[in-house]
């Protein structure tokens, strides 16, 4: 008789007892970590030792290698690596990532930004380009070591585990200690942890690499012919490949030692002449590319007869960037056809309320409004991430009670008060103040040891925090609902990277901004960008109603 599989706490702790387990813990860890460090926490040094906004703005920027890892995810999936292969498929990708991480934060450590900015960001591009690449294999580990006794479930379960823990210790842990030692020792210490993280690599176990094959549906009849997906895959790579280095050449640009008085390059004339041919490169051009090859299939013109048997190493190269770059979209503009407009546009503009000043948040709290690091780590890092769960927990809750649209309109919308909620804690608070006072917070705050000042920042962040963290479930639920079981991790990671393409561009635009018009005027202005968010949802509501009323009975096909 076969033994009773455990199930719920019992299947938990049995999972943590093994290899594989408590692997996936470090895993998340490793995950978590760098991103804390080089994404949210760098900016209160940078902020600290009195960095320019407009700097900052442009240092967050290395954040989009976190948007862009998806151009070389097939890179990591197939491709052997010399010397470490023999550590393992996944392992030998995660086992390099690790030590560029290493290195990048010695780097930093060994870095004066105040005197080589140019140098700093080198080592955080580093980093974050090996932070980007070790998520894509770490994703992939989770996925191919799942078994019987650690579920893919459970596994997912114990990733989020780790990696917000991982967020406590570089946003919480780094600003605690940033208050008893200097940021290069932080930093030093948190390399440390990265190579304790490298040896737990070594002791995981791995899976074997599957044999090489062509991307199966690329092969199939009724596919366009390899010369129009090769030619598609290189105008679509073309416009990518232009658009990262046109942002990297500015991102020199800016950073570049220069002599005394010669100002540096203006975000804001960057994005005025570049930032439209960079999102028309980005994402009209792979839209177009789709729907002409959706209008060739269409007429079955240029399309294969019959299968196609070539298998070789250009091929399967060539197929696998094409299932990354072009493949999710063709599929998306086939379902949604004109409807992809008005998707794509939620897409990038549901977040930009909240994203564009996230890179700012240190040196609006330590900087600007003068909280200790010690205020900080606790509201932001501790208490802010435990709002942030309750939101996240409340956007679940409402798209079961009320459904999809209502619930991300309403993510649409609270963000957009957040904003001025952080507007009037800038002008010192005057509207936070009454709402104390009405509901007895201040009381609350003094009976607890506290005072009008912490209890306007917990007030503030705790509205901010639960109401992005109910978008932000809400926006990870649509966008699963409108990709295809077929593309769904690729098309995903695609669409998630507009996202994050968009928010990095403004957040250069709105250090600028802040540098010279202030905090309160900006927050009030990117709050306008909610209003567009809103539009966006109230039009897609609309498209998938009305497509639904023309669905036939019966009708299974995704359409929306």
């Amino acid at each position: 008789m076969a033994a009773t599989r455990p199930k719920g706490f019992k299947l938990l702790v049995a999972a943590l007892r093994t290899r594989k387990s408590a692997s996936m813990l470090a895993f998340a860890f490793s995950s978590g970590l760098p991103f804390a460090l080089l994404v949210g926490t760098l900016t209160a040094w940078l902020g600290e030792v009195k960095v320019t906004l407009a700097t900052i703005g442009v240092l967050s920027w290395v954040g989009l290698t976190y948007a862009f890892k998806f151009l070389w995810s097939p890179l990591v999936d197939r491709l052997e690596l010399p010397l470490l292969n023999s550590f393992g498929r996944r392992k030998s990708w995660i086992m390099l990532c690790q030590a560029m991480m290493i290195f990048a934060l010695i780097g930093l450590v060994l870095t004066d930004p105040t005197v080589h900015i140019a140098r700093f960001a080198l080592f955080a591009f580093i980093g974050a380009i090996g932070s980007a690449t070790q998520d894509i294999a770490v994703d992939g580990w989770r996925i191919d070591i799942a078994d019987e006794e650690s579920p893919v479930e459970l596994l997912s379960a114990i990733y989020q585990l780790g990696y917000r823990t991982a967020s406590i210790v570089g946003g919480a842990g780094a600003l605690y200690m940033a208050a008893r030692m200097s940021w290069p020792t932080v930093y030093l210490v948190m390399a440390v942890l990265m190579g304790v993280m490298l040896a737990i690599t070594l002791t995981a176990p791995d899976t074997e690499r599957p044999p090489r094959a062509v991307v199966e549906v690329l092969a199939e009849p009724g596919e366009v012919n390899p010369r129009i997906r090769l030619a598609a895959l290189a105008i679509v790579g073309a416009a990518w490949a232009w658009a990262i280095i046109t942002i990297v050449m500015f991102m020199i640009g800016m950073l570049a030692e220069r002599p005394p008085g010669v100002k540096p390059p203006s975000v804001g004339d960057f994005l005025k002449f570049y930032g439209p041919v960079i999102v028309f490169a980005t994402v009209v051009v792979p839209l177009g590319i789709a729907a002409g090859i959706n209008w060739l299939k269409a007429r079955g013109r240029e399309v294969q007869k019959a299968v196609d048997p070539t298998h070789n190493r250009g091929r399967t190269a060539a197929n696998h960037l094409y299932g990354a770059l072009v493949a999710p979209l063709v599929d998306l503009t086939a379902r949604l056809r004109w409807g992809v407009l008005i998707v794509i546009g939620l897409i990038l503009t549901y977040a930009l309320c909240y994203n564009i000043w996230a890179s700012f948040a240190y040196p609006f709290y330590l900087d600007f409004m003068h909280y200790s690091k010690d205020e900080v780590a606790f509201a932001s890092k501790i208490f802010g991430i435990i709002m942030s769960i309750i939101g996240v927990s409340i956007g679940g809750y409402l798209f079961l009670r009320i459904g999809r649209f209502p619930t991300v309109l309403i993510g649409a919308a609270m963000p957009i008060f957040g904003n001025f909620l952080y507007a009037d804690l800038a002008e010192g608070a005057p509207h936070i103040d009454i709402a104390l006072h009405l509901f007895r917070l201040d009381l609350l705050a003094h009976y607890m040891g506290s005072d009008d000042r912490m209890a306007r920042l917990l007030l503030t962040i705790c509205y901010e925090n639960i109401s992005t963290g109910l978008a932000g479930a809400a926006f990870v639920a649509f966008v699963s609902g409108i990709v295809s079981k077929k593309f769904a991790a690729v098309q995903y990671a695609l669409l998630s990277s507009l996202t994050f393409l968009i928010g990095s561009l403004g957040k250069g635009f709105a250090g600028e901004m802040i540098d010279k018009y202030g905090y309160a005027t900006v927050f009030r202005e990117v709050a306008v960008v909610g209003l567009l968010a809103i539009l966006f949802v109230l039009l897609e509501w609309w498209r998938s109603t009305a497509v639904a009323r023309r669905a036939e009975p019966g009708d299974t096909g995704q359409t929306a």
